[in-house]
C-alpha cells in the first residue's frame, strides 16, 4: 500500500474526528454528523483491523496463538496508556462527579453503564460508549479471522450484518426509545462488519461489486434524506422507520469511502484528504476523541478567564475548545503515544525466526496456502495499525 493511500486513510479519520467536535462543540439544534463520525471510525476500524488480521494469516510461518497474542499486546500499547491516564486525570479531580462509575468505564463498559441507567450520567465519559464497543470488538474478531475456516470468513460477515438488522427491528416493538437501542454492541456491529467485509473482499479484488455500483447513489440519497429528518418532529412509526434508516442506509456508502481511499482517490478530494494538517489530525485523531469532553468540562469551568462565550455551543466554544484538545492530543501524541507506539515493532504478528524455513518447505506451505484460499488474493504487507 502507498504512501498516498496511507495518507488518505489518516485524512478520513480527521474528517470523522471533525464531525464529533463540531456535534459537541458547535452544534445549536444538534446534529447528526457526531453519530455519522463514529459510524465512519467503526467501518475505518473494521477494515483496518480486518486487514492486519488477514495480512498475518497469509503469511509464511504463521501460527495463529502467536498472531492472536501479538495483536493483543500491539492493541494494549496503542489504546491502554491514553485511555487509562484520561481515566486517572478524572478519578484524581472526580471531574464532574464520574469517580463513583469509573470501574465500569476502566473494564471497558461503558456502553453497558449508560445503557443500564438510560441517561448520559456523567457526561464527561459519555464518548467512551464507541471506545467500549471497539474494545469489545477488538476481542472477539480476532478469533474470527484467525481460526474460522478461510472459505467461511465473509459469510460470517453477512450473518453478523443480518443479525444487526434484525436487532435493529426488533426495537420498534419495545415502544419507547432507550439508550440500550444504540449503545449495546449489535447496534454498532453492523458497521465494524461491513468495513471487515470489505477488507475480505480486497484481498480478492478492487472491483467493485455490481450491485454497490447500483446502489450507491439511491442509498447515499436515502441517507442524506433521513439523516436530515431525524431532527424533524414526526409520528412515532415514521420516527422509527427514520431511526432505522438513518442506521442503515449510510453504510454501504460510507464502506464505498473508506474502499476508495484505501485504493487512492484521485483530484480534490483527494489532494485535500493528503494534506499534511489533515494526516498530522488523523495520526493523532484517537487522543482528540479522547480528550475532547475532558477538554470541554475544563473550558466552560473557565468561562470567567474567557472572553468568548464558552457556555453554550457555538463559534466560541468551537474555536476554543477545538484548540485546547488539538494542543493536548498533540502533545500526548509527541510524548506518549507515538513512544509507545514504536515498541511495537518488538511484537511482530509473525517472527522472523518462523519464517526462515528451508525453499522446499517454504514451497509447501505456499502450495497449501494457495489450495486453502485460492479466492482470496494477497494485496497488502504486514504493517503497523496507525491510529485506529
Amino acid at each position: 500500500m502507498s504512501l498516498a493511500r496511507d495518507r488518505q486513510l489518516d485524512g478520513l479519520r480527521a474528517v470523522a474526528v471533525s464531525m464529533v467536535l463540531y456535534h459537541h462543540f458547535f452544534a445549536v439544534d444538534g446534529s447528526v454528523l457526531g453519530h455519522l463520525g463514529v459510524r465512519l471510525f467503526f467501518v475505518l476500524s473494521g477494515f483496518l483491523i480486518t486487514r492486519l488480521l488477514l495480512d498475518a494469516r497469509f503469511s509464511v510461518g504463521y501460527q495463529s496463538g502467536a498472531a492472536l497474542k501479538a495483536f493483543y499486546l500491539r492493541r494494549a500499547l496503542r489504546i491502554f496508556p491514553p485511555y487509562f491516564a484520561m481515566l486517572g486525570f478524572i478519578w484524581f479531580v472526580n471531574l464532574e462527579g464520574a469517580r463513583g462509575s469509573i470501574k465500569w468505564h476502566a473494564l471497558y463498559l461503558s456502553n453497558v453503564w449508560y445503557a443500564l441507567r438510560n441517561e448520559w450520567t456523567p457526561w464527561v465519559l459519555c464518548h467512551t460508549w464507541s471506545l467500549s464497543i471497539e474494545e469489545q470488538f477488538y476481542i472477539a474478531w480476532p478469533l474470527v479471522i484467525l481460526l474460522a475456516p478461510r472459505r467461511l470468513i465473509a459469510p460470517i460477515c453477512v450473518a453478523v450484518i443480518a443479525f444487526s438488522l434484525t436487532y435493529r427491528f426488533y426495537w420498534p416493538f419495545t415502544g419507547t426509545p432507550s439508550l440500550a437501542r444504540d449503545l449495546l454492541p449489535p447496534a454498532s456491529v453492523d458497521a465494524l462488519v461491513a468495513g471487515a467485509l470489505l477488507a475480505v473482499h480486497r484481498r480478492r479484488t478492487e472491483c467493485w461489486p455490481a450491485w454497490i455500483g447500483l446502489s450507491i447513489v439511491p442509498l447515499t440519497a436515502a441517507a442524506t434524506i433521513v439523516l436530515w429528518l431525524k431532527s424533524v418532529p414526526m409520528a412515532p412509526v415514521v420516527e422509527w422507520l427514520t431511526w432505522i434508516g438513518a442506521e442503515v442506509f449510510p453504510v454501504i456508502p460510507l464502506v464505498v469511502l473508506v474502499g476508495c481511499c484505501s485504493s487512492g482517490v484521485r483530484g480534490a478530494f483527494g489532494r485535500f484528504l493528503e494534506r499534511p494538517s489533515m494526516t498530522a489530525v488523523g495520526r493523532m485523531s484517537y487522543g482528540v476523541y479522547l480528550f475532547h469532553p475532558v477538554v470541554l468540562s475544563l473550558v466552560v469551568k473557565a468561562q470567567p478567564w474567557i472572553p468568548a462565550n464558552v457556555s453554550e455551543q457555538g463559534l466560541g466554544r468551537f474555536v476554543i475548545a477545538t484548540t485546547a484538545t488539538l494542543m493536548l492530543a498533540s502533545i500526548s501524541w509527541l510524548a506518549f503515544e507515538k513512544p509507545l507506539n514504536q515498541l511495537k515493532r518488538y511484537f511482530p504478528y509473525v517472527s522472523s525466526a518462523r519464517t526462515r524455513v528451508s525453499p522446499s518447505m517454504r514451497r509447501s506451505q505456499a502450495d497449501e496456502r494457495e489450495r486453502d484460499a485460492s479466492a482470496y488474493r494477497p494485496s497488502y504487507a504486514n504493517r503497523d495499525e496507525r491510529g485506529s
